[in-house]
């Protein structure tokens, strides 16, 4: 399979894994070793930035909250970035044009100006070799294209419902889906 780094993968319906139902998860990292992603849908409205990374409170974007990234290393904090060309790569790990992850061990006053937007997360998504690949035979996630208003935007209640409308074909009718078939 080629790699899928830079895309998303949308839980599917039929993934029931609570660390991942109805997630929306950037792929950060993918090749024949595994893969490693961060979950854009799910803000931890207790974990306030500036509680934990004070000097990183004014740079990121709203809402200004770490964001459950994945089950993998919980306490790991982990930056995605769209960055300006100016941005020097020290520190910088690109993704896809423009995005990356930053060190953020990297001093925020040197690197800020040279940022478009930023969001915090606290832990990841992490897949073995052909994990992933297996999790998508199955069926339990969606593979489409980003956009990058999706890493970034500060609603993101719907953001799984958005992501699977603007696709083609059927594929949107399962923005649809009810989230507890037994409520139908």
């Amino acid at each position: 399979m080629a790699s899928l780094k830079g895309r998303l993968l949308v839980a599917s319906p039929a993934l029931e894994d609570p660390n991942f139902a109805r997630s929306v998860v950037y792929l950060c990292a993918h090749d024949e070793n595994g893969a490693l992603g961060l979950i854009l849908n799910r803000p931890l409205e207790t974990a306030p930035v500036g509680d934990h990374l004070p000097q990183w409170m004014e740079h990121v974007d709203r809402p200004a909250v770490f964001f459950e990234g994945g089950p993998v290393e919980p306490g790991a904090a982990l930056a995605l970035a769209a960055r300006e060309p100016s941005l020097p790569d020290t520190g910088w790990l690109d993704v896809a044009t423009g995005l990356g992850l930053l060190n953020l061990d990297s001093e925020p006053a040197v690197v800020a100006g040279h940022l478009r937007a930023l969001r915090l997360f606290t832990g990841y998504g992490g897949w073995s070799a052909g994990q992933l690949e297996a999790e998508i035979k199955e069926e339990a996630w969606f593979v489409v294209d980003a956009v990058a208003e999706d890493m970034f935007r500060p609603e993101t209640a719907t953001l799984w419902r958005d992501v699977l409308l603007r696709q083609p074909g059927k594929l949107a009718m399962f923005a649809f889906f009810p989230g507890d078939l037994r409520a139908n």
